[in-house]
């Protein structure tokens, strides 16, 4: 595989090389490439986790009598109201 890097990518990469951390440009690009899989793997498993939250969401919602937004609203703002005094 052949790539054309913009200029700034090679800066990029020269810099990187200059603090002496990195033994080549193929190193850094092996280190760059390592950190997008991690980066892409830890967003699937975040949307995998909200993904359950919201079936499980769903799941309730279909046992639960529906309730107004007003009333919804006040509640939550109750449980701040509660969990601010209880840490005075």
């Amino acid at each position: 595989m052949s790539i054309t890097l913009t200029s700034s990518q090679e800066q990029f990469i020269q810099t990187k090389l200059e603090t002496g951390k990195y033994r080549s440009a193929q190193e850094v690009l092996e280190v760059a490439l390592r950190l997008l899989d991690e980066y892409d793997q830890g967003d699937r498993e975040w949307s995998e986790s909200v993904r359950v939250k919201i079936d499980a969401a769903v799941a309730v919602s279909e046992h639960t009598p529906p309730i107004d937004g007003e009333t919804f609203i006040v509640g939550i703002l109750d449980r701040f109201r509660q969990a601010r005094e209880s840490q005075q």
